[in-house]
């Protein structure tokens, strides 16, 4: 029985891997000669359109293997010519060495293309030994196939015959080996890393040889590089082959050299406006409106762009989620959804990515699973000793330069800070240990706008770390954070700034020491009224995470928490609004919340009609858990008045039925408390449906 097909996206292919399609044995001489015509022509100019520096080894072999492409382009046109002239048909007995060419092009074009690629110099140089071989198997199998063409056509003409056996020695007798070049700087990256196992710097002007070496001159350039590597990590974190561990120990290593190349080496970021544009970095084309690069849903970049049934484009994650809670609508333009597939927006992907790529971020694979991006983002520990030295001695770096650096040296450092606080965990561990918060906190009242925004990042990362969080409290650093809230130069260093409240009020003591400051809370509540949407969504689970302490439920009431939730509840979106219920049912947990929702003007009816006309189960859960507690506080006058709202019933009877156990339950309760009130009165709630009635369930 032959083996299932494949499922799934194709993964992508490994770089000097060097996969190439056999055509198929049935194939036509003249087909495969135009093909494999068109295929040594595409080589050829490419080897002519490559300037000196477009491959950074094996620079001798490769311009020989360009130079054998255009021998061969050179007797394929001289047979087609003569096969023109005298109206002869390729025999079949071509097809094998035709076929054998075919092959050895696509391999050779590969190749080619591989050692040419920006970002992939590094990863090409450690790998030249490999390279070589390849290169080697490519050309011992053109001269092998020149061998097997048939006379006739070989000798299709004195010339074709002379360019026939010009190709065939040359291909069988030319040396392939890694330049000397190539091995000097090879020998430097073995000898850095042996350095950096040591925890010794190595020599900077080593290191700058190397970089010169592979055409790496540019912190753009080094970032390339970085952004590479990490995508080239991710492919080995899949678990095929048992090369993977020690191919993500060299990785590590080599994007731990580059890490520390780009902080120690490069004096600015490369983002001066005035550059000249050819250097620019990408950006969003003309065309295209910077916000359609947004999810609508989650407001970032989107990194896996997929378009639902109405046409609509969303981030996989963002729709995904969407979906598995319950709305069966179309986020934006409120059209149920036809289907819950998603197709990939593969040409929104390819703008993005280059965009990312230009400015040294690299674009995880769509056909990555989330437990690998994990693998890569969340590891504490380095991938080898000399990943673990490069890695300190590049923090150590920074943390000087953000202490005593000057005005300048201090905007790069924040900039590297907020980079190698997001490329894992043992980076933010190194940060913290370098006792990098300290100095990260004194440039949050900088007056460079820049330099704030990436010290306000960099903390937001370093607040994952268990480490990091204690170390902002211990250097007193909330009423700092909490400041930059109130007056920070731009929104994206506010937004973020509340973020930073969100992670250190995960725990319950930190939770009661923010709520001690008196702005905390008040600043929180502006954020959520005044702020724009990210804001006002790190506001609500910065708050949601104070409101863990009880003592900081009557604070949140009397800065206007409720009024400020309420004008959102009446706004026209729906994420936002779900947060705002989530909030108010957490403040109703305790009687002062109770009351403020309670003595809100058309605020309970509201909920009412959130709960009949939300798409989210866990927005419907929410609304009935704050109905219950209005009812626990607010006693029988509340309950009569739920009674009395129009379409409540008919809604808790529908989440009876389908709701979610935990949103069932409530539902039940509720149920159950309006039914005992009115049967006391000898009464029937007003908002029930004529002839429908609910079964009590104890």
């Amino acid at each position: 029985m032959p083996p299932p097909p494949p499922t799934g996206e194709p993964k992508r292919r490994r770089l000097l891997s060097l996969m190439a399609v056999y055509p198929c044995e049935s194939i036509a001489p003249a087909p495969l000669f135009s093909s494999l015509l068109a295929l040594a022509a595409d080589l050829a100019s490419q080897g002519l359109g490559a300037d000196a520096g477009a491959f950074p080894v094996l620079r001798r072999g490769l311009r020989q293997a360009v130079r054998i492409a255009g021998l061969l382009l050179a007797f394929l046109e001289e047979v087609q010519d003569v096969s023109v002239t005298k109206t002869a048909p390729l025999p079949s007995s071509a097809v094998l060495g035709l076929t054998e060419l075919h092959v050895a092009m696509q391999k050779l074009r590969l190749l080619l293309t591989d050692c040419a690629r920006r970002g992939a110099r590094l990863w090409v140089l450690v790998n030249a030994g490999l390279a070589a071989s390849e290169l080697r198997v490519i050309l011992g199998s053109v001269a092998a196939a020149m061998d097997a063409l048939p006379k006739d056509v070989v000798d299709a003409s004195v010339e074709a015959g002379e360019l026939a056996r010009l190709m065939s020695e040359h291909a069988w007798r030319v040396a392939v080996r890694p330049d000397a070049s190539d091995e000097r700087a090879a020998r430097s990256v073995r000898s850095i890393l042996e350095q950096f196992k040591s925890g010794v710097s190595p020599d900077a002007e080593d290191a700058r040889r190397v970089l010169e070496h592979i055409g790496v001159r540019s912190w753009t350039e080094c970032s390339e590089e970085i952004a590479f590597l990490e995508d080239e990590l991710r492919t080995r974190l899949d678990g095929a082959g048992g090369d993977s561990s020690s191919d993500a120990v060299l990785i590590n290593s080599l994007m731990a050299i580059l890490v520390y190349c780009r902080v120690v080496l490069f004096d600015q970021t490369d983002a001066n406006p005035k550059a000249d544009a050819a250097s620019r970095p990408a950006r969003c084309p003309d065309w295209l409106r910077p916000e359609m690069l947004q999810c609508p849903i989650a407001l970032d970049l989107m990194t896996d762009p997929v378009t639902v049934s109405t046409g609509q484009t969303y981030d996989r994650e963002s729709i995904t989620r969407w979906i598995k809670a319950g709305c069966h609508t179309c986020p934006v333009t409120g059209e149920r959804l036809r289907t819950a597939d998603v197709v990939p927006n593969a040409a929104l992907r390819g703008i993005i990515e280059r965009m990312l790529l230009s400015n040294g971020v690299s674009l995880p694979d769509p056909s990555s699973s989330g437990h690998r991006h994990g693998a890569l983002g969340n590891t504490a520990v380095p991938f080898g000793p000399a990943a673990a030295g490069a890695a300190r001695l590049a923090v150590a770096y920074v943390v000087a330069q953000l202490s005593m650096g000057s005005t300048a040296e201090r905007r790069k450092a924040t900039c590297e800070a907020r980079k190698l606080c997001k490329h894992n965990m043992f980076y933010r561990a190194c940060l913290v240990e370098a006792n990098a918060v300290p100095w990260l906190l004194c440039l949050l009242s900088s007056t460079d706008a820049s330099v704030q925004d990436n010290a306000v990042a960099s903390l937001l990362n370093l607040s994952k770390h268990p480490r990091g969080r204690a170390a902002l409290f211990e250097a007193g650093g909330v009423g700092l954070v909490v400041d930059v809230i109130n007056v920070g130069a731009r929104a994206e260093a506010r937004q973020n700034a509340a973020a930073v409240l969100f992670y250190l009020s995960s725990n319950a003591e930190h939770a009661e020491e923010i709520g001690r400051i008196p702005e905390a809370i008040p600043t929180l509540v502006q954020l959520i009224r005044d702020g724009a949407h990210r804001g006002r969504k790190n506001a609500m689970v910065s708050l949601y995470g104070l409101l863990q302490c009880a003592s900081n439920h009557g604070k949140a009431v009397g800065a206007g928490a409720v009024s400020a939730l309420a004008g959102l509840l009446s706004g026209d979106r729906d994420d936002l609004a779900s947060d705002a219920v989530t909030l108010l049912a957490r403040l109703a947990e305790q009687p002062a919340g109770a009351q403020a929702v309670l003595a809100r003007p058309g605020l309970v009816a509201r909920v009412v009609e959130a709960l009949a006309t939300s798409a989210s189960r866990s927005g419907k859960d929410h609304c009935v858990a704050l109905l219950v507690s209005l009812c626990r506080h607010g006693g029988d006058k509340v309950v009569a008045l739920l009674g009395r709202m129009p379409g409540l019933m008919s809604s808790l009877y529908t989440l009876v039925a389908d709701g979610s156990p935990q949103t069932c339950k409530r539902a039940r309760a509720l149920l159950n408390l309006i039914h005992r009130h009115y049967e006391m009165d000898g009464q029937q709630p007003t908002s029930e449906v004529p002839g429908e009635r609910v079964v009590r369930v104890l």
